[in-house]
């Protein structure tokens, strides 16, 4: 059974920095892109950036390109997301997804994990 549990999300100021990670398990880590999401209250869940699986080719969203780094450690199935500069609107749920993407830009997730709760104060 495919499995990814997000870690790492918390309260920090606007300027601050959070790493996110999502530990995957079940076996489709190392075929799969993996791609992070968020979702802020009474909105709908976005983009916020995607890794090939060789992780030779990252996207990201406009709101968070130059702040924010995608990377993956196949070794140890676990895919990162390095958060700088925050925000207050950088405040939601933070969802990883194992999928696929297409010319380099995601195109569907299979397996969602729970989420991670990040909080930017002002």
């Amino acid at each position: 059974q495919v499995q990814l549990v997000e870690s790492g999300g918390g309260l920090v100021q606007a300027g601050g920095s959070l790493r996110l990670s999502c530990a995957t398990s079940g076996g489709t880590f190392v075929s799969s892109a993996m791609g992070w999401f968020r979702q802020a209250p009474g909105k709908e869940r976005e983009f916020v950036a995607a890794i090939t699986w060789t992780g030779d080719m990252t996207d990201y969203a406009d709101s968070v390109k130059g702040r924010f780094t995608i990377s993956r450690n196949n070794a140890n199935f676990t895919v990162y997301l390095q958060m700088n500069s925050l925000k207050p609107d950088d405040t939601a749920v933070y969802y990883c997804a194992a999928g696929s993407m297409r010319q380099s830009i995601w195109y569907k997730g299979y397996y969602w994990g729970r989420g991670t709760q990040v909080t930017v104060s002002s």
